[in-house]
Formats: C-alpha cells, sequence, structure tokens
C-alpha cells in the first residue's frame, strides 16, 4: 500500500526575477521547496519558473506585483490566500537603493525605497506571521545588508532602511520565541547582481570589499531560512566588518563610511 507523500513546503519569495532572490529561488528549489515568485517583471518570472520546474520538478506560482506601494503587498498576500496557497516560508527579499547626496537625490525615488524595503515588507511579515503563529511554525528571512550596521553616507535612506529591517527582525524574533516560527535577518555585503555592482563600482567600497556572488549568497540564506537561524552576516570578511562598530567611536565610523561611499 503505499502511503501519501507530505506536501512540500511552499515558500513566498519577493524581488525573485533576479539577483540574489533569482538564485534564492533557485536554491530553495533545489531543496523540494514549492515557490510563489514575485518580482514586477512577468517575463523573467515566468522563465524563471519554467526552468525551475523543469530542473526540479516542483510547483512554481508567478505572481507579478509592484511592491513599491504596500497597498499592493497586503493584496498580493490575501489574493494567494484567497487561492488557498498557505506559505510556510516568506522571504523578504525585494528591495532597491539609490547613491548619490541625499540632497541631490529625488525625493519620490527616496519615498520608493522606503515603502519598498520597510512598508511592504512589515506588511507582508504581518500577514504571514499570524499565520504562522496560528498554524505553529514558520520560517521568515528579511533582506538586511552588512549596511544595516552603521550609517552609510551618499547610500543614506537605503541604508537607513536596512538598519530598520535588522533591528525589526531581532525584535519580532524575540517576540515569538517558542512560537515555533523563526525570523531570519540576512546581511550580505556588495553582491556581483545588475542592482549593487553599478552603484557600487563608482566608490572606495567596491575596491576595500569586493562584490560575492549571489549564488554563494543565496546558498547560505537558504541554510539560514531553514535551520531557523537568527543575524547572518555572509562571508567572512563582512563578519569582521560587521563587528567594527562594537569598537570604533560612531563618529569615525561615519567618517570611514563616507569615504567608502565616495566615488574613486
Amino acid at each position: 500500500m503505499q502511503h501519501p507523500t507530505a506536501p512540500r513546503p511552499l515558500c513566498l519569495l519577493t524581488g525573485a526575477s533576479s539577483g540574489i532572490g533569482r538564485e534564492l529561488a533557485a536554491a530553495l528549489a533545489a531543496r523540494g521547496i514549492d515557490l510563489i515568485l514575485v518580482a514586477r517583471r512577468r517575463d523573467r518570472l515566468e522563465e524563471l519558473a519554467t526552468a525551475l520546474r523543469a530542473q526540479h520538478g516542483i510547483a512554481v506560482h508567478v505572481r507579478p506585483a509592484d511592491l513599491s506601494d504596500p497597498h499592493n503587498a497586503e493584496a498580493l498576500y490575501r489574493a494567494v490566500s484567497a487561492e488557498g496557497l498557505q506559505p510556510e516560508l516568506l522571504v523578504n527579499n525585494a528591495g532597491m537603493g539609490l547613491h548619490g547626496p541625499f540632497v541631490d537625490t529625488d525625493l519620490e525615488a527616496e519615498l520608493r525605497i522606503v515603502r519598498l524595503n520597510m512598508g511592504s515588507l512589515v506588511v507582508l511579515t504581518k500577514l504571514a506571521v499570524a499565520d504562522m503563529r496560528a498554524a505553529g511554525r514558520g520560517r521568515i528571512m528579511n533582506l538586511a545588508s552588512l549596511v544595516a550596521f552603521w550609517p552609510f553616507p551618499r547610500f543614506t535612506v537605503y541604508a537607513a532602511t536596512k538598519a530598520f529591517v535588522l533591528s525589526f527582525s531581532e525584535a519580532l524574533r524575540a517576540e515569538l520565541a517558542g512560537s515555533g516560527v523563526s525570523v531570519t535577518a540576512l546581511c550580505p555585503g556588495t553582491a556581483d547582481t545588475e542592482f549593487t555592482t553599478p552603484a557600487m563600482a563608482a566608490t572606495n567600497a567596491y575596491s576595500a570589499n569586493p562584490p560575492m556572488d549571489p549564488k554563494v549568497i543565496a546558498a547560505r540564506g537558504a541554510e539560514a531560512l531553514l535551520q531557523g537561524e537568527g543575524t547572518v552576516v555572509v562571508g567572512l570578511r563582512n563578519q569582521l566588518i560587521a563587528q567594527t562598530p562594537r569598537f570604533t567611536p560612531r563618529d569615525l565610523m561615519v567618517r570611514i563610511t563616507g569615504h567608502l561611499s565616495s566615488p574613486r
């Protein structure tokens, strides 16, 4: 007599069309996890979904959405739930940034960064964590950054949003202790992606701390998510860098990061 196989876990992954998000999708698919892929570009999502289905035999659902409007994040989650899809894992990877002196950057662009990096992340986490806690199990991973550990001039708003993500994730993890739901804050350094490479390549930081392969970041992130780890800084060099604020005066730290973010 054949025993029914247990259903595969389902992960809702934002920012899945490129960079770290795309590699996270591949890493999770390789571990037999079904996926709901979210990003703005349907064509890229469909191409990725087709490849992952063929390679790993998993179910992949494509849900295009612009999460720079947090109302779209709420609509997305409620629509997914209405379809009977219940994610046991949530990865808030979608994010954007902008390089340049704050006084010169576009206000609406900065507000989009705030709404995407913080607003939609909070909305999706708020909705998912209620369902996960009721079920007594769940895994959430939020993409923070190495720059979450200190102010970073010329990436002023971006770095501030990542500091929020780190603080939010660590506090929520403590709130959920013993509930069966974990919250991971993944803190990569610069990744070699279409988002980060052009901006960072023009700065001193690019040569001081070369970008990492997003596949390496994604592999560590998938492991951390499934193991329910807490704050995870990817790479030994970055782990050492993340400790510098502990023994460096804050005003000196900001001068250092200001130099790193300056044009080469």
